[in-house]
């Protein structure tokens, strides 16, 4: 039995992470059983969630965890992709994680409102100086992270721009086809459907969010996603506040 430690439900969503939705929908892709356990990063092999752990073999990073899946259980989420295609799916994800989600990230986490209904309940156990000391310290990290990566460099006003042609991207790829890479679901439609329901939530308000809503083949391929792999949540997906 695979155990898969996650963040668990939050903002209207299946999960709080991304990189956990991702995870888990390539465990469903894969066709793999699974149990669900919530967790905080620092029980994690790497500091971060998620991972699994499959009768005592633990594999951190929703990345490697997909590539231990297909080596393991023989599947390939890509099948019938060729390579030009897979290539494409790699600098897709790239884009989404290591960019979009960036800018994403500064908005849920230095927008005061944002944040206080938000990430700051993270902490809600813990005594008043305990919890204020761990806020600002995720903080702290948030923005050392932010500014090592490049994002936190810019400008609010820039990094929506660069959302925007992310998001962009995403819309003239997707085209009027019913996934990313073409009709039917493949591993990096679980990233990007995952990102895009992040920023679309109504729960959390942002200028990249409005973006996101400008784009209706993205929000139907989110709702679409959603309703194919979180059924119990699809009527909430996308929906005004």
């Amino acid at each position: 039995m695979i155990t898969l430690y996650a963040t668990g439900p939050a903002y209207g969503l299946p999960e709080g992470s991304p990189y956990v939705t991702k995870t888990e929908i390539h465990l469903k892709m894969a066709g793999r059983w699974y149990e669900k356990v919530p967790a905080r990063p620092e029980t994690a092999p790497k500091g971060q969630l998620p991972w699994i752990d499959d009768d005592g073999v633990k594999v951190a990073d929703s990345t490697f965890i997909r590539a231990y899946l297909e080596r393991s259980y023989g599947v390939d989420l890509d099948a019938g992709l060729t390579k030009a295609q897979r290539a494409h799916a790699w600098a897709i994800e790239r884009m989404v994680e290591n960019h979009l989600g960036w800018a994403n990230c500064h908005f849920r986490f230095s927008d005061d409102d944002n944040f206080a209904k938000g990430p700051a309940h993270w902490f809600d156990g813990m005594p008043g100086e305990a919890r204020a000391d761990a806020i600002d310290g995720l903080l702290g990290a948030v923005r050392s992270n932010l500014n090592a990566v490049g994002m936190g460099r810019h400008s609010p006003d820039e990094m929506v721009e660069l959302a925007a042609w992310s998001l962009t991207a995403l819309s003239e790829t997707l085209g009027h086809t019913s996934f990313i890479m073409g009709h039917r679901p493949t591993s990096v439609d679980a990233i990007v459907f995952a990102m895009l329901a992040q920023i679309l939530t109504p729960f959390f308000d942002s200028p990249i969010r409005r973006r996101a809503e400008g784009f209706p083949n993205l929000v139907a391929y989110a709702e679409r996603m959603m309703a194919g792999y979180y059924p119990e949540f699809a009527p909430q997906v996308c929906k005004a506040a």
